[in-house]
C-alpha cells in the first residue's frame, strides 16, 4: 500500500523509520507501527514524502494548512503567551 500511495518501497520505509529512530519527526514520541500511530507525511502538491509522523503531529500540520508561515506564527503565539502575567 505504501508503494501505491507514496511510491515508498518497504526498504525505503524501514530506512526512514531507522533514521528517525522509530520516533515522530516532530515531537520525537515513539511511533506505534499501526495505521493510527504512524503517518507517512507528504507534500500534497508534489506528493514527495517528507517523513514519518505520529497522528497528532500529522493532524496539527494539516490543520495549519501545511504552511510554514502558519506553523511559525503558531510557535510565536505559544512563545509570546509564556510572557503574559
Amino acid at each position: 500500500m505504501r508503494r501505491k500511495l507514496y511510491g515508498l518501497s518497504d526498504e525505503q520505509f524501514q530506512a526512514m523509520l531507522a533514521a528517525q529512530r522509530g520516533s515522530c519527526a516532530i515531537c520525537q514520541t515513539t511511533l506505534a507501527l499501526d495505521k493510527n500511530g504512524l503517518h507517512i507525511d507528504h507534500d500534497h502538491t508534489t506528493g514527495k514524502v517528507r517523513g514519518l509522523l505520529c497522528g497528532r503531529c500529522n493532524a496539527g500540520i494539516g490543520h495549519l494548512g501545511d504552511s510554514e508561515e502558519n506553523l511559525w506564527r503558531a510557535a510565536m503565539y505559544l512563545a509570546d503567551s509564556k510572557k503574559l502575567p
